[in-house]
């Protein structure tokens, strides 16, 4: 059935109330709402950020670029509560005016150098440790085509079908409806692919790889929106090998852990500053907060 019931209003106006899960950190302008300075640690990236599928992304490529030994990538990685609104501190929106995570700066070089925007991040670490990145024109742009497939499909999957499956305050058969087929399409686009290929890009494993991942291969594995079964994923086994196949490698394993705050507390490791953490500091092995 189809909901005809709102006539949108000749001008828009801002309905604090309105929101869904997220109304007390979504408005409509842009910039700092408190002052409050971002924390630095002793390494030169300096990464702050929350494991949704964006954040784990580049957790996923630090953790990458050092189980392949490039030392270089070391890191201190800060948790932003966004539902908390800490995106919207006058730190944060200096390295990021968008206010999203995740957000990086590079304090490698004479000056800071900040980075937003989970794609250009990516760029960024591959470009500067050359890694994960081909540098052959033709297998390049490949590699980029998906990146920034990803880059434009994800909001369909995220701020499309996952607000108004998961998170809207009602819920209506036609967006619903809507997005449900975009992203099976999406889906079905990436088992085509995967179905003559080992990964995104062939044979070798990419940045376009670590940025579909925490998307489509978590909503394969059914640890997106709790949608598997309405979506019918199994329909996708390419996808589906392609995800565990990642979910494999070590680097996956840990960027995943990464300012992750809900779950499993052995996989909640709310900071990262030194390899040791993983070891020593997931929630399950800290003294419960007072």
């Amino acid at each position: 059935m189809t909901d005809t019931s709102y006539t949108p209003p000749r001008i828009w106006t801002w309905d604090k109330e309105n929101g869904g899960q997220f109304a007390n950190i979504n408005r409509p302008i842009a910039g700092a709402t408190h002052d409050k300075a971002l924390p630095v640690g002793r390494h030169p990236l300096q990464l702050y950020s929350l494991a949704t599928p964006n954040g784990v992304k580049v957790t996923v490529m630090l953790e990458e670029l050092l189980e392949a030994g490039h030392s270089g990538a070391e890191y201190d990685a800060w948790l932003v509560r966004i539902n908390e609104g800490h995106q919207f501190g006058s730190g944060f929106v200096a390295v990021n005016p968008n206010s999203k995570i995740p957000a990086l700066l590079d304090r490698s070089g004479p000056e800071p150098v900040r980075v937003f925007e989970s794609g250009a991040i990516l760029m960024h670490l591959a470009e500067k440790f050359g890694a994960f990145l081909p540098t052959e024109p033709a297998a390049r742009a490949e590699c980029l085509s998906w990146l920034f497939w990803q880059m434009g499909s994800a909001p369909f999957l995220g701020g499309g079908f996952g607000h108004f499956y998961a998170y809207a305050p009602a819920k209506f058969e036609y967006p619903i409806n809507r997005y449900a087929m975009e992203v099976k399409r999406q889906l079905s686009v990436l088992d085509q692919l995967l179905a003559t290929r080992r990964y995104l890009c062939g044979d070798d494993y990419t940045i376009a790889d670590m940025a579909v991942w925490p998307w489509y291969g978590a909503l394969v594995k059914g640890q997106l929106y709790e949608a598997g079964e309405f979506l019918q994923v199994q329909e996708y086994p390419h996808v589906i090998r392609w995800a565990d196949e990642i979910a494999q490698r070590p680097g996956a394993r840990r960027g995943r852990m990464v300012n992750r705050a809900w779950g499993e507390p052995s996989s909640q490791l709310h900071e990262r500053h030194e390899a040791s953490d993983f070891e020593t500091k997931t929630q399950d092995k800290l003294a419960p907060q007072a």
